[in-house]
């Protein structure tokens, strides 16, 4: 999964384009509780990163619930801090260690006869710094691994005791096994769009990322395990379910019949869900875009017709460096495959600049990529050496400068090419799934098939709904829209609205 920086949200709102490693911390704001709990005990999220991450802290929020915590969206009130962090980000374990010292002075401010507070730091950079997070930073109790969150309760039991805590085993079957229980736990409301994760993990060793080292080898979860889970997020409202994974496409999970699936046809079973009506996936690998996942694309009104697929360089010899296992011509050829299947599908990806070695050659291949396939949104950042990584020790280091030029070039092409997309929606109906409360008064926020947020003045009662709406207007980052009359929820979710209708 690559690199993105997204807006701070509510760790259960959806986030708008895949990838990992944002700078911004989301704060995680849902633990179930008992209600007869008259005085529970607080529990502070803060995410950094990716959407598993975020998907990782509602999970923690959960398993918490029935300890007899709740969320809060402040750390001053809190009885455990959690640090959900992401490795990705250049200097990401120092500003880990920052937020650590501010969190030991509300500790040292509380004082010894003050409400006790627990600190963990959980994620990759807990992952990858293991023991020498709990060295250098004796305020934190609990120090886990993404693959350790679910056995919370005893950690915390643990470190309760005294014990320093460093939870960092690769155990990702018992971690599925326990979300799968938890997913049997009576229905609570949530919002109506929700991450899902099916996959974690990545083989493919890319020179420039740690995920490999943080996540470990790709491995799938079974079919029952999934539907089970997006059951239970259908019956508590949720009407739109992004599928997670470092390499999503390349879920190979046990299927219905014992043997593995792929995710064009887990797609095709999660669509038959009532009340799920939309279906996204991300972050996905061209490696990995089979037939049958292309074909999904055409024939399920369910899946969006949006595509996150990260080519990361346009040069070939990039690419070799990058250990991608693909040309230029190899996603030149996909995504016109793609494109014959499903005309109306826009593209996003992802692209690093200033890879060890790059040239301006290299780089103009970059750009003349951009501007063949036209994408709808990306995201783009400059090469940063991860420690342990092949690409940290290559020769040939691009200096800073040139790669801050190249990025502001490029992201002036993709900026250029959003706007182009946006503005062709002006006029255009199509379906919008409402989801909070706008910036304006009188507004409420949803979210377009091709995941622009779209601004409508209609009424609190609608979120939750898809309604069709007429696009009128553009905003920096939004579109804005009037309802339809005529075409209501009802006739969303009867699929009497087709996804060409909506194209």
């Amino acid at each position: 999964m690559t690199d993105q920086t997204h807006p701070a949200h509510s760790s259960f709102s959806s986030s708008p384009a895949a990838g990992e490693g944002s700078d911004d911390a989301v704060v995680s704001r849902r633990a179930d509780v008992d209600p007869s709990d008259a005085a529970p005990k607080r529990v502070f999220v803060r995410t950094y990163g990716c959407q598993m991450n975020v998907y990782d802290s509602d999970r923690m929020a959960e398993v918490l619930g029935p300890q007899g915590y709740r969320t809060t969206d402040t750390m001053d009130d809190a009885d455990l801090v959690i640090l959900n962090t992401c490795h990705i980000r250049e200097k990401a374990a120092e500003k880990v260690y920052s937020e650590l010292g501010r969190i030991r002075k509300l500790k040292d401010e509380r004082g010894p006869e003050g409400k006790p507070l627990m600190v963990g730091v959980a994620g990759c950079v807990a992952q990858a710094e293991g023991r020498e997070i709990a060295r250098r930073a004796p305020v934190v109790d609990m120090v886990f691994g993404p693959q350790s969150y679910h056995r919370l309760p005893d950690l915390i039991a643990r470190a309760a005791r005294g014990e320093s805590v460093v939870e960092t085993e690769f155990e990702i079957d018992e971690k599925f096994d326990a979300l799968s229980r938890q997913a049997e736990r009576p229905t609570v409301r949530r919002a109506p769009s929700a991450f899902l994760t099916v996959q974690e993990g990545c083989d493919k060793f890319c020179t420039f990322c740690v995920v490999p080292y943080t996540r470990g080898a790709e491995v799938s979860r079974p079919l029952a395990q999934i539907l089970r889970e997006a059951e239970q997020l259908a019956a508590g409202g949720v009407r739109e379910i992004t599928l997670l994974g470092q390499n999503v496409n390349a879920w190979h999970g046990e299927g219905a019949d014992g043997r593995p699936w792929g995710l064009g046809r887990l797609l095709r079973r999660l669509a038959e869900i009532p009340g799920l009506d939309r279906l996204r996936y991300t972050t996905s690998h061209p490696r990995d875009m089979d037939d049958d996942l292309i074909a999904a694309h055409a024939d399920l009104r369910e899946l969006m017709p949006y595509l996150h697929l990260p080519v990361q360089s346009g040069s070939d010899r990039i690419l070799a460096a990058m250990n991608r296992k693909h040309t230029r011509d190899d996603y030149f050829r996909l995504i016109e495959r793609i494109r014959e299947a499903a005309p109306g599908l826009a593209l996003s990806g992802d692209f690093i600049v200033g890879f060890p070695g790059e040239t301006d050659a290299d780089f103009a291949d970059t750009l003349d990529l951009v501007r063949r396939i036209e994408y709808a949104a990306c995201f783009s950042f400059k090469y940063s050496q991860r420690p342990g990584t092949p690409g940290a020790t290559m020769a040939d280091q691009v200096p800073e400068d040139v790669k801050t030029a190249r990025l502001i070039e490029l992201q002036a092409l993709l900026t250029e090419q959003q706007q182009a997309f946006n503005r062709s929606r002006i006029g255009m109906r199509m379906e919008v799934l409402f989801e909070k409360i706008g910036r304006m008064p009188g507004q409420i926020t949803g979210k377009s098939p091709w995941l622009q947020p779209v601004q409508v003045e209609a009424p609190q009662d609608m979120i939750g709904s898809i309604q069709t709406v007429e696009i009128v207007g553009l905003g920096s980052n939004s579109l804005f829209g009037r309802l339809v009359a005529g075409h209501n929820d009802r006739a969303a979710a009867s699929g009497a609205v087709s996804k060409e209708d909506a194209i």
